[in-house]
């Protein structure tokens, strides 16, 4: 097993974080370095400070993680360009969640941040939503010890899903609402000239058979979206990363990872059962997900069959196509 797994990963069994002393660093990693084995079921990652102290000590210097960190940043950098997502002079919310996404959107977009040759700053945003468990300090001791602006939002919607979502059903589709309109808010008060996601190419790709199975409609999620108000950009950075990658990258680093399943709701059953049917595809043919993402990049209007996007009535021969005199 990988050291960069073993190390300092603290299970509580009541599931709490464990808040380990930063002088104590050291000791940890000696330890670390003569366990041959461990059981790393139930693994909650470092938080806080910790996380941030252990990242820099232990953060593998192998030419494995040094690709992953190239690929990684030059993935970003390709879909930033390929959708001009960032100008000179920008101010960009990140949202974070805490979860792998949205961390490594922001590990991305500070490296980037330093050697971008346009100058853009950063804010990040966290939305508490007050949901039973919610570990408060994680955040705000992890973005400290980075150095990075941010602003956490503490706005019950929990209670309000709670109370309007029937028992049974799951509350992520008003839930993401919510959250969508107290983040617009939010931007708009930051001054913030472009709000970044941290949704993947895996997640576009769900989101494509998603709307095709259950709504009828040829819609993914967009790199860059102008919101409905025309008010707002939206854009996502990590449109060109694979979420196996994210995974690696997220556990390399360390992250303080908090669950997203707090709240008790059920999984989004639709998307997961997307997402086992395109994993299933990847073992059978490895590569697909990457082509049907670059099927998104290739769209030929003519060939479908949408008569708002093509003009399909006013298709006629011309004379001299028909061969005429």
């Amino acid at each position: 097993m990988s050291l960069n797994v073993v190390r300092a990963r603290v299970y509580v069994k009541a599931g709490a974080y464990c808040n380990v002393d930063v002088n104590c660093v050291h000791v940890l990693e000696e330890t670390v370095e003569k366990m041959s084995s461990i059981d790393t079921t139930h693994i909650l990652a470092p938080t806080g400070l910790l996380a941030t102290r252990l990242g820099e000590a232990q953060r593998p210097a192998s030419g494995r993680w040094k690709k992953l960190q190239a690929e990684m940043r030059g993935l970003v950098g390709r879909a930033i360009a390929d959708y001009n997502m960032i100008s000179d002079g920008d101010r960009i919310m990140v949202c974070l969640s805490g979860g792998k996404d949205s961390y490594t959107l922001l590990d991305m977009l500070l490296s980037l941040q330093k050697r971008a040759p346009i100058d853009f700053t950063l804010v990040a945003v966290n939305l508490d939503q007050k949901q039973p468990g919610f570990p408060v300090d994680v955040l705000p001791s992890y973005l400290e010890a980075c150095g990075v602006e941010y602003r956490i939002i503490e706005e019950d919607t929990y209670s309000v899903v709670k109370r309007v979502v029937p028992e049974g059903k799951t509350f992520c589709g008003l839930c993401s609402r919510l959250r969508r309109g107290i983040l617009y808010r939010v931007a708009d008060e930051l001054n913030a000239s472009k709000i970044a996601l941290g949704h993947h190419r895996d997640d576009m790709v769900e989101t494509l058979f998603l709307n095709m199975f259950y709504g009828s409609r040829l819609k993914s999620m967009p790199p860059k979206l102008r919101s409905d108000d025309g008010r707002h950009i939206v854009i996502r950075p990590l449109a060109y990363c694979a979420e196996n990658k994210i995974e690696r990258y997220a556990s390399q680093r360390g992250f303080p990872i908090i669950p997203c399943n707090l709240c008790g709701s059920q999984d989004n059953l639709k998307r997961q059962e997307i997402k086992a049917m395109l994993a299933v595809w990847e073992r059978a043919d490895p590569g697909r997900t990457e082509r049907l993402f670059r099927s998104l990049q290739n769209v030929s209007a003519s060939h479908l069959a949408d008569r708002e996007l093509y003009n399909f009535a006013g298709l006629e021969c011309s004379a001299a196509d028909a061969g005429v005199d």
